[in-house]
């Protein structure tokens, strides 16, 4: 994996910009483009932080959709990682036995940032 340069996003770039950035890192410009269904000029653009429009929110949407996905571990399907980290941080559902043992699970899963594995984690 190439590393791709995004410090003109300052110290803390936004989510879609890191998923973005890994997805160019992993395949290229060209190939990152095609798979979220914009530009590759403006896979350049949003990269640098010199996208034209006022706003950068259809470009966010679709790199969250075709890359904000991630497979659940206790569920053996695809989750949002807004999904995964709103479960991931909820109490602990006392209440429902599968719930909890969902929850455990999120606890020690490779996604969890607070995990010692979560490194190895790859976002789909």
């Amino acid at each position: 994996m190439k590393l791709v340069d995004i410090s003109r996003w300052g110290s803390q770039p936004p989510l879609f910009v890191r998923l973005l950035a890994a997805e160019v890192g992993e395949t290229n410009r060209a190939r990152a483009a095609e798979r979220i269904g914009i530009s590759r000029t403006a896979v350049s653009l949003v990269l640098s932080n010199k996208y034209a429009s006022p706003s950068t929110k259809g470009v966010e949407r679709r790199v969250m959709a075709a890359l904000g996905q991630i497979e659940c571990v206790a569920l053996a399907e695809k989750v949002s990682i807004q999904q995964c980290q709103t479960y991931r941080e909820k109490s602990p559902p006392t209440h429902n036995p599968q719930a909890m043992q969902h929850w455990r699970a999120c606890q020690h899963c490779p996604y969890n940032p607070t995990c010692a594995g979560a490194g190895n984690a790859t976002v789909h």
